[in-house]
Formats: structure tokens, C-alpha cells, sequence
């Protein structure tokens, strides 16, 4: 299996994965994906097998990097892809020199997250209608 995740600066490419995950997938609508932060954000890109497949963008905020945007082709999920592309995010923000990292997981995913070192924090909130929960790792 070749996985590869690194930093990317194809914010096309990066953009047409999330609109096939967020927008079409799962109706997330267009204002909200497309915010207008890509141009502040480092980005990632997940390579299967030389395809691009996934991504994931990071903000950084004073000693914290919030890691969203976390998209893997559905055709593509359950290989462990999502798992090398969040600790491909934590390397990168531990590499800026970052002590924590944060994110807001939607609900069903809030046990994969805990699997890699997150807690969720505060309440269930909603964002593009769906559920989502606070969550922290220390870096």
C-alpha cells in the first residue's frame, strides 16, 4: 500500500476533494465550505497510490493549530488513510513548533479521533447542520 501525505500548495486540488466530499456528499452548502481562509491555511494532500485522494487544512492560531477541512474519498475510506493523514497533520504542527492541536469532529467520528490522542470537549454543536463535537490533543 503507498500512502503518501505532505504538504501542498494546490489549493485546486485540494478544493475539488472537499467539494466531492463536503458539498456533494454530504450537502454541505458551498458559503460554508468555500469560507474565504484557504489563502491563511497550510494544506495537505493524501496520495494513495499516486491518486490524490484526500486532504486536510491546518490554521494556525498562536500555540494552537486547528486541523479541518479533513476529507477522504468515500471510495477510498477504511484503509487507514483518514489515521495517516491526521498524524501527518500533527507532525506538521508539532514541526511549527505548536503545543496544541484542535478540531471539531463530527459526532460519528468522535471515537476514531479519541483512537488518535483527542478528547472531545463542551457541548454537541452544529456546523453546516451537522453534529459536531470540540476536540483537543496536546502536541
Amino acid at each position: 500500500m503507498t500512502i503518501e501525505v505532505g504538504l501542498t500548495d494546490d489549493i485546486a486540488l485540494v478544493q475539488s476533494i472537499r467539494r466531492v466530499v463536503f458539498i456533494e456528499g454530504q450537502n454541505v452548502p458551498e458559503a460554508e465550505e468555500v469560507d474565504g481562509r484557504d489563502g491563511e491555511a497550510l494544506h495537505l494532500l493524501l496520495l494513495y497510490h499516486d491518486a490524490p485522494v484526500g486532504t486536510a487544512r491546518l490554521l494556525i492560531d498562536g500555540e494552537s493549530g486547528k486541523i479541518g477541512r479533513v476529507a477522504v474519498l468515500e471510495d477510498h475510506r477504511g484503509k487507514g488513510l483518514g489515521v495517516a493523514l491526521i498524524n501527518a497533520s500533527l507532525d506538521v504542527l508539532r514541526d511549527h513548533g505548536l503545543r496544541r492541536a484542535k478540531l471539531g469532529a463530527q459526532t460519528h467520528a468522535i471515537g476514531f479521533y479519541e483512537k488518535l490522542g483527542f478528547t472531545a470537549s463542551g457541548p454537541e454543536f452544529l456546523d453546516a447542520g451537522i453534529p459536531h463535537r470540540a476536540m483537543v490533543c496536546d502536541l
